[in-house]
């Protein structure tokens, strides 16, 4: 803002979990996810809004959220915030856009990253769960984000953009069809 005089852009991408039963999730450990993923978000768009985006009637918020969106065994605690996340940027945009803000949420499903590494599961395995049979790129991501943040999606807001490859909507039940070649 010193330099430019304002914010336009703001992708809220902080988050963190551990792997855990929901009955082993301490309160600690679940404010701890919630504080990082939800009230860091909350706390600096608000900062943004109030300092740049709601003066100068324009802006995009964007809140990284995850798929599959009804959450998944062992991440309770990441789940609830993130899709608290979702909810934020729907209700922020049914109030900021009188003031020129967009707001959208971002879920992507499982990204080939060094992230995934530390949970130590074969991507092969996290790929057969995905009807694209295979795990999503962050440049795809980033992508996604770009065009939300360009003037193509102008008329985007107060909506979640999922981005993992049709996990979202196959569930997890069983393995998806295999690929046609």
């Amino acid at each position: 803002m010193e330099r430019f005089g304002t914010l336009d852009l703001l992708v809220n991408n902080a988050g963190g979990q551990f792997t855990a039963p929901a009955e082993q999730i301490s309160r600690n450990g679940w404010r701890a996810v919630h504080r990082l993923a939800l009230d860091a978000a909350w706390a600096l768009t608000r900062h943004v809004a109030e300092r740049s985006m709601i003066p100068h009637r324009r802006g995009v918020v964007v809140f990284i959220g995850f798929s599959p969106r009804r959450g998944m065994p062992g991440f309770a605690h990441a789940a609830a915030a993130r899709a608290a996340l979702e909810n934020l940027a729907c209700g922020l945009s049914l109030e900021w856009s009188r003031f020129g803000i967009r707001s959208i949420c971002v879920s992507p499903g499982t990204i080939a990253t060094e992230g995934l590494e530390q949970y130590g599961a074969d991507p092969a395995r996290w790929a057969r769960g995905i009807p694209m049979q295979r795990l999503g790129t962050a440049a795809e991501v980033a992508s996604v984000i770009a065009f939300l943040c360009s003037p193509g999606a102008a008329y985007v807001t107060g909506t979640t953009v999922v981005v993992d490859g049709g996990a979202d909507a196959w569930g997890q039940s069983e393995p998806p069809p295999p690929l046609v070649p």
